[in-house]
């Protein structure tokens, strides 16, 4: 029980925080005449409130603290660094564990992505990722290939030329008109298009390259595993293609790995989970496990080399991008991956994982259970024995108005998402084992029980 010094403690926060913080992605007027839920603490796979109740952090905080909470070495490590230098540029100058950081990533990349670009977060890497493609094609006699290829429901980032590549409709319209140039194909939902195969999914994106003009097409950028719509992972083969493609028409391929890199998927990076060769690879969230922002494009030799060239450069930069003190972190978070075995973890359990997930299919409104790793969504359906969608108030009755209060109220944290078809994500951090597993089941269990009941009443 809490004492009441915190209550009062308690009150004063919650009564700042609807005062003045702007929280993102939030209705803030859900908090009018309810609490901000307040994180005051982490340990390992859980974290706790400001009232003292615990929850199983399902969702790594939102697909990032890959290590788990509580980690003092970690943050010691950036400590250390700040007392020794706390911030220097990389703007014509570098320091230390930029560099260290950088020669780090390039040796775990798959095959010649040696150069790394620092970024401040997902989006950053996103938008780095595009003005490089563009800049690329310009420095090598491409002056038209502009616009970016991704995929419908995707998630890539929320600024502008990022939010070009989006291809969720809802998060575009406030801030149009975009950067020009996102155009999209159709994901990979084989549990919606059972029909189609890899070859269809990828043709589409040859058939939009024509369609544009080869000629102006610079990239084509999608997730591994794609996140909004619920862990859509790529058929046998789509991805081998996809390279093909971009090799067929000089289109750069950048796999965003800002969720599935750094372990999410059991390898280093998702590429290598499903054995293809991107030229740039942005990531972020885990490679700090989030104790520290960081973002980073890493590219292949082949683009970066008309940048080493005479008076040319990337002309970009962010001031804080490859921090001291957020490289030192890196460092550390990549050195306990090694020691502590972590991506092993992973491949030790993942099955276990999906194990327990597929169990619930008994569950009448479970439709589909997908994803890879420590990354899996369950869509929730109707009927499993038809084809009918809910609507878009029934998705907000299920999602807003029962499942995500329900579930955190329980205990745990996990995303209701319906950017697509409804959906549950789970992304646990990945020290988690079957102890959470279990735990996990003992809280969706009986919610999605009692909501397949609430929606057939």
């Amino acid at each position: 029980m809490a004492s009441t010094q915190e209550a009062t403690q308690s009150s004063t926060l919650q009564e700042l925080g609807k005062r003045h913080l702007w929280m993102h992605f939030t209705r803030m007027s859900a908090y009018k005449d309810a609490d901000i839920p307040i994180i005051v603490r982490g340990e390992g796979c859980y974290v706790y409130d400001e009232k003292g109740k615990r929850y199983l952090d399902g969702l790594s905080a939102l697909f990032c603290v890959n290590i788990g909470h509580g980690r003092g070495d970690i943050v010691q490590a950036g400590a250390d660094q700040a007392k020794e230098l706390g911030f220097y540029t990389n703007w014509s100058y570098a320091h230390p564990r930029s560099i260290e950081l950088a020669a780090k990533i390039a040796e775990l990349a798959p095959g010649d992505l040696n150069r790394v670009f620092f970024t401040n977060s997902g989006s950053e890497a996103v938008e780095s990722a595009i003005k490089l493609s563009r800049q690329y094609h310009k420095l090598t006699g491409n002056p038209l290939k502009t616009k970016v290829i991704a995929r419908e429901i995707a998630y890539h980032g929320t600024t502008l030329g990022a939010l070009s590549a989006t291809g969720i409709t809802g998060l575009r319209e406030p801030f149009e008109p975009l950067t020009p140039g996102g155009c999209h194909v159709p994901n990979t939902n084989t549990f919606r298009q059972p029909q189609l195969t890899a070859h269809d999914f990828a043709e589409a994106i040859a058939h939009r390259i024509e369609f544009e003009g080869p000629d102006t097409v610079a990239a084509v950028i999608m997730e591994p595993v794609q996140n909004a719509g619920g862990c859509f992972t790529p058929p046998e083969g789509y991805w081998q293609r996809v390279r093909e493609i971009c090799d067929e028409y000089n289109v750069i391929l950048i796999s965003d790995e800002v969720i599935c890199a750094w372990g999410r998927l059991g390898e280093w990076f998702g590429a290598q989970r499903y054995d293809y060769q991107p030229d740039i690879i942005t990531t972020a969230k885990g490679i700090t496990s989030s104790y520290a922002p960081m973002g980073a494009v890493i590219a292949s030799d082949r683009l970066a080399e008309p940048f080493m060239e005479g008076t040319n450069s990337f002309l970009h930069g962010l001031t804080f991008a490859g921090h001291p003190v957020s490289s030192a972190i890196a460092l550390a978070n990549i050195e306990a991956f090694e020691n502590e075995g972590i991506i092993d973890n992973v491949r030790a359990n993942e099955g276990a994982f999906r194990e327990m997930l597929e169990s619930l299919r008994d569950i009448p409104i479970v439709g589909d259970v997908r994803g890879a790793g420590y990354f899996h969504a369950i869509e929730l359906v109707k009927d499993q024995d038809s084809d009918e969608q809910w609507s878009d108030e029934e998705s907000e009755t299920l999602l807003r108005g029962f499942l995500s209060g329900e579930l955190f109220e329980r205990g745990l944290i996990c995303r209701a998402d319906d950017r697509g078809d409804p959906v549950i994500q789970l992304s646990p951090p990945l020290i988690a084992g079957p102890e959470q597993f279990a735990e996990i089941e003992s809280i969706l269990r009986p919610v999605l029980t009692e909501a397949h009941a609430r929606m057939h009443a």
